[in-house]
């Protein structure tokens, strides 16, 4: 079983960067897809980009794309998503997920990291 912890959240102006680290921990990571999610006030859980561990697939929501970049660091066995011109609607609780690379559900979740975009 794999264990995420989630860091990196905080309020941040529009057009403002942040980075968010997901620490990952457990059995063997190169069987797995990362992928980040968010759940915005009264919206559903939407996704936001994924990774394979080992190799560099990645994709990403149309609504971030070519604003958010997601890499991971097998060395310290951590996914980052480094988020840049960030818009008040990326305001949301963003939460590390993780998958079976040969599965299609997410099935190992983080406790989440609050993301706020406000002047």
């Amino acid at each position: 079983q794999v264990q995420l912890v989630e860091s990196g959240g905080g309020l941040v102006q529009p057009g403002g960067s942040l980075r968010l680290s997901c620490a990952a921990s457990g059995r063997t990571l190169s069987m797995y897809t990362m992928g980040w999610f968010r759940r915005a006030p009264g919206k559903e859980r939407e996704f936001v980009a994924s990774i394979r561990w080992n190799g560099l697939a990645t994709v990403y929501a149309n609504s971030v794309k070519g604003r958010f970049t997601i890499s991971r660091d097998s060395a310290k066995n951590t996914v980052l998503l480094q988020m840049d011109s960030l818009k008040v609607e990326d305001t949301a609780v963003y939460y590390c997920a993780a998958r079976l690379a040969s599965g299609s559900v997410y099935n190992t979740w983080g406790q989440g990291t609050q993301v706020t975009v406000s002047s």
